[in-house]
């Protein structure tokens, strides 16, 4: 569904990612690990239009993504939650989801509003409050569901379990699989290793740039080289 060819991508003279090559086929779970500062969410902003590569090129179910707007992109169908959730604080949680329909799905903004309300039941209690005064862990659910008001094929997460508790930590990753189980492909970009691999079906590993890992879940969580590096083992 997803194909990333030959990616060179940075920030002014500043070069970030080396020449990365991934896929995604319709509804999987592909997670990208790796630390701060090796180029992931420089990945996913050029997925998602923020960025325009310098070299390769990007496509989604056939079609050409290689620098194209953030907007162009939301219409294909690929929903992007930033890290950092950018949740509008002032704005009700109600109002929040809705903007997310915005560029896609606007004629089924009532069936899906019920649709994540049933997905975060916690939301639903808290759609009249400003979005500034939930918790941590509640800000990303909404920024999530804000993300799947578009009605994405492909929905990128970027560090979604940053900052949170290890209880959030824990429903998170559940909400991820069950919002996989509705048949949306996922690109799960985490420094969390062990939750990444239990939910993901593959996984790439980035360092500085490129991809220096690649595989089956299961197989890189058995990996000693990936042991040894991120989980201390």
């Amino acid at each position: 569904m997803l194909e990333v060819s030959g990616i060179k991508a940075g920030y002014g003279s500043m070069a970030v990612l080396q020449g990365v090559d991934m896929r995604i086929e319709r509804g999987e779970v592909v997670a990208v690990l790796g630390s701060n500062g090796v180029g992931k969410t420089t990945l996913n902003n050029v997925i998602s239009g923020f960025i325009r590569p310098s070299a390769g090129s990007i496509s989604f179910k056939g079609e050409t993504l290689t620098g194209r707007k953030p907007r162009d992109v939301v219409a294909a169908g690929i929903a992007h939650v930033p890290e950092g959730r950018k949740i509008f604080p002032n704005l009700s949680v109600a109002d929040n989801l809705r903007l997310g329909a915005f560029r896609r799905a606007s004629n089924n903004v009532k069936q899906n509003f019920e649709r994540i309300c049933a997905i975060f039941p916690r939301l639903k209690e808290r759609l009249p409050q400003s979005a500034g005064t939930l918790s941590g862990g509640e800000q990303q659910m909404l920024a999530i569901g804000r993300g799947m008001m578009s009605e994405p094929e492909l929905l990128i997460l970027d560090e979604p379990s940053l900052g949170l508790s290890p209880i959030m930590v824990e429903e998170m990753f559940g909400l991820i699989t069950k919002i996989n189980a509705d048949g949306v492909a996922v690109l799960l970009v985490e420094q969390n290793v062990m939750q990444s691999l239990g939910v993901a079906g593959r996984a790439y590993v980035i360092e500085q740039g490129r991809f220096v890992m690649q595989g089956e879940a299961a197989t890189l969580l058995a990996d000693p080289q990936l042991r040894k590096a991120y989980l201390g083992m």
